[in-house]
């Protein structure tokens, strides 16, 4: 399994940049290789993504949300694996580093070759970065769902 990290300071309150990551159906406007997601209820999100020309449906649960701070999910039906957290630290009041932290296990061929080449370490770094642009153009989120998960 492999840990990709990478954290971006966004211009946007940490009310603001939590709001719009719990809006995961606007996931592919800044993650590349992600075609859409289907929230399905609080907890759960159905993911279509195409990578390498790999095409990959996949389930994920969020295990733990506290608003403003983080989310953390797992991957629990698909081939694919990973697990992550994306946090939330309040800068000042109008600047927030939001860090993503993910385990990912590579279970293809082709995700095993991008994992060895650096591939999946690139694309979570474009992903955050385009998420730091995505924010700071719209100036706020797109919606909210502030409600508590706890572990368990």
């Amino acid at each position: 399994m492999s840990t990709v990290k990478e954290a971006v300071e966004v211009d946007v309150p940490v009310s603001v940049a939590y709001n719009q990551w719990t809006q995961f159906e606007e996931f592919p406007n800044f993650m590349e290789g992600v075609e859409e997601i289907r929230q399905v209820d609080d907890r759960h999100n159905h993911w279509t993504t195409k990578i390498a020309g790999v095409k990959r449906e996949f389930d994920t649960e969020i295990v733990d949300q506290l608003p403003d701070e983080r989310i953390t999910w797992r991957t629990t039906g698909g081939d694919t694996r990973q697990k992550g957290t994306v946090s939330f630290q309040r800068l000042d009041e109008s600047h927030t580093r939001v860090q993503l932290v993910m385990d990912v296990e590579p279970t293809g061929m082709a995700e095993k070759a991008a994992d060895l080449t650096g591939t999946i370490d690139r694309r979570v770094k474009g992903d955050m970065r385009r998420f730091k642009e995505y924010i700071e153009q719209q100036g706020g989120a797109s919606g909210a769902w502030r409600g508590r998960i706890t572990p368990g």
